[in-house]
């Protein structure tokens, strides 16, 4: 079970705001929050805590950069594992389609290819996840997802190339 971190916020009047958290390690870090929105970093002496040993002021980006850093990501560990790259591309139908007025079944296109139309963009409105018995129509465009392989194979059924 992991272990509530107990932080404590001080008000430093005219300047803004310190928080500070010692670790499980023991030492104790602070972060000062100005009122200018400015922030710093400070590592504080093991044998007198009320002494600050080292500051590192941060500028807005780089607190950002630091606080991703020490987010953990919950999804990392899937892209340890995952290789495969997806793409999304928009496949219009055009009146060479061999598909403009039949339906999204009729192309076996996840059968086919891997890849999924995954929604048709029509003129003023988009219809997500296409059911097999929807009819396509010349100027539709198709939302399509898989790998680069299997969305060039879609494009080139829906376009008949």
């Amino acid at each position: 079970m992991e272990h509530p971190a107990h932080v404590s916020k001080t008000a430093l009047p005219g300047v803004g705001t310190r928080y500070d958290l010692r670790t499980e390690a023991g030492p104790h870090l602070s972060v000062v929050v100005r009122q200018d929105g400015r922030r710093v970093l400070a590592f504080h002496d093991p044998e007198d805590d009320d002494n600050c040993k080292e500051a590192a002021p941060l500028a807005p980006h780089e607190a950002t950069a630091l606080a991703k850093l020490l987010t953990p990501d919950p999804v990392a560990h899937l892209h340890q594992h995952l290789e495969i790259d997806l793409v999304t591309e928009h496949v219009p139908v055009t009146k060479r389609s061999p598909y403009a007025g039949r339906t999204l079944g009729a192309t076996q296109a996840r059968t086919r290819t891997g890849a999924s139309v995954v929604a048709v963009l029509r003129r003023t409105a988009a219809v997500p996840s296409p059911t097999p018995d929807f009819r396509f129509a010349i100027g539709d465009t198709l939302v399509v997802v898989g790998t680069r392989e299997g969305v060039d194979a879609v494009a080139e059924l829906i376009t008949g190339g």
